[in-house]
């Protein structure tokens, strides 16, 4: 049996919570190792927020191709070559690992590449890709195993070997039809981006509207845009069966209002949730529960139901943004310090990266009406923040929830151009507590898109009082 290796800290996943607490361990002095069975630095910069965004820059450069005219160029006859799309993003993923590697190097922290599992209290086997295997037991264990991708219990899906946000990234061919299981961020971001390089796509979504969690004006916002890209949505569809291989030839037999209904596409993209990779972990050796879903069970400092393992990031039930894994590392970070910072109370930000972008911060009007919490609304087109006729760059709007009572901003939404650089001006003013008089009378440069702060807050506010339907 292999020698048991002790150390201060053990990090299962070198994730963003994960490899941050190992760095910052490891500079302290402290003796840490972080198991990561393949991607170096977690999802983030190898399959998921990064490189997806890379791609969909790409997609946005294409748009203005197709709106060459409009700018005054002449672009004569040109195409998509999807194989310099992909590399372009390759080559960014290498540099971020290059990154990465320099970091654990620079740290001091170790990383040993293989699977990890849990065979007694905070002792992990880890077993490399050649069969080799290891014992290490931390002080402290932190768990940073992250999700995966859900395939749905459909009959003949898993069969039909549908893309992921993983692989539809690696692409080399424009798909002839792209059909897009979810009208979530991940599905609608990636069914704009292929819609752009040429691909007919189709959107297929269970729920009567995209983005459903959100309000009703942004789902309307995110529908006409669609609409007028030529992306094709259907809502309240139910998929029964897949038939066929992505790549090749699907065909989806789904039900929309009680009628049975036939989709073919060419391939196939399923974007319906996630799945913690806490299968196969041997948590409940450690002593580490899960819920029904999955999820590890922490507590408001991010600790387990087992003495001194911690869980980070999307495994143990955050909000699924990496920023939120990186604040989770400063929690953790803070109480193996001796500290007491807790995850309550915290401001969540959120973007997503269609054109225009969706961002949202504190309440929407949807949660503020659930909660019976009275508010007045301030709402103006996006053309009132005047950079966006520079840009020609005007769809969308942004609206602000300021409590009946007071001046103090509850939550601010932008469906426009570069929101989420916006909506970071308006995360600084909620957390600082500024009332929202504070940004009416700034003086922001003209002509930027933070100024039409100044005129969402100049406009006429609308009163909703506590307890109105939502």
């Amino acid at each position: 049996m292999a020698i048991v290796e002790d150390y201060d800290v053990v990090v299962l996943g070198s994730g963003e919570g994960g490899k941050y607490v190992a760095w910052t361990q490891a500079r302290s002095g402290k003796r840490v190792v972080v198991i990561e069975r393949k991607y170096i630095g977690g999802s983030c910069p190898n399959i998921a927020c990064l490189p997806s965004k890379n791609i969909i820059h790409s997609a946005k450069v294409a748009s203005y191709f197709q709106r060459a005219e409009e700018f005054g160029i002449r672009t004569g006859d040109w195409t998509i070559d999807m194989e310099v799309v992909r590399d372009r993003k390759r080559r960014m993923v290498d540099g971020l690992v290059t990154m990465h590697l320099n970091n654990f190097k620079a740290s001091a922290a170790e990383l040993a590449i293989g699977n990890g599992k849990f065979v007694a209290a905070k002792t992990i086997e880890v077993t490399s890709d050649s069969g080799e295997t290891r014992l290490l037991r931390g002080e402290h264990v932190v768990l940073s195993v992250g999700t995966r991708a859900t395939l749905p219990d459909v009959p003949g899906l898993v069969e039909a070997k549908p893309l992921t946000h993983v692989g539809v990234l690696e692409l080399g061919v424009v798909p002839e039809h792209l059909l897009v299981l979810g009208g979530g961020y991940v599905g609608l971001e990636l069914a704009q981006a292929m819609r752009r390089f040429g691909s007919k796509v189709t959107v297929i979504e269970r729920s009567a509207r995209l983005a459903s969690k959100e309000d009703p004006d942004v789902s309307e916002g995110l529908h006409q845009l669609f609409a007028d890209e030529g992306i094709e949505v259907s809502t309240e569809t139910t998929i029964r069966s897949v038939s066929g291989v992505s790549g090749e030839s699907v065909r989806l037999l789904t039900e929309r209002k009680g009628e049975a209904v036939e989709i073919e596409g060419s391939h196939l993209l399923v974007a319906t949730g996630r799945t913690p990779n806490t299968d196969g972990a041997g948590l409940e050796v450690a002593g580490v529960e899960t819920d029904a879903r999955g999820y590890i069970k922490v507590n408001d400092r991010l600790q387990t139901t087992a003495d001194s393992i911690w869980a980070v990031g999307d495994c143990a039930g955050s909000p699924h943004f990496t920023h939120i894994a990186f604040d989770d590392f400063r929690v953790v970070r803070d109480n193996l310090a001796g500290g007491n910072r807790s995850t309550r109370g915290r401001i969540v930000p959120s973007c997503m990266f269609t054109d225009p972008e969706l961002a949202r911060v504190g309440l929407s009007e949807t949660e503020a009406k659930a909660q019976g919490i009275a508010f007045r609304l301030f709402k103006v087109p996006m053309i009132a923040a005047l950079r966006t006729r520079t840009l020609a760059e005007t769809r969308g709007f942004m609206k602000a929830l300021v409590d009946a009572n007071s001046d103090r901003i509850l939550g601010f939404t932008e469906f426009g151009v570069n929101a989420g650089e916006t909506m970071g001006a308006m995360q600084l003013a909620i957390t600082a507590g500024l009332p929202y008089t504070a940004v009416r009378d700034s003086i922001l440069t003209h002509p930027t898109m933070a100024e039409g702060l100044v005129a969402l807050f100049s406009s006429a506010p609308t009163l909703h009082s506590a307890g109105a339907a939502s």
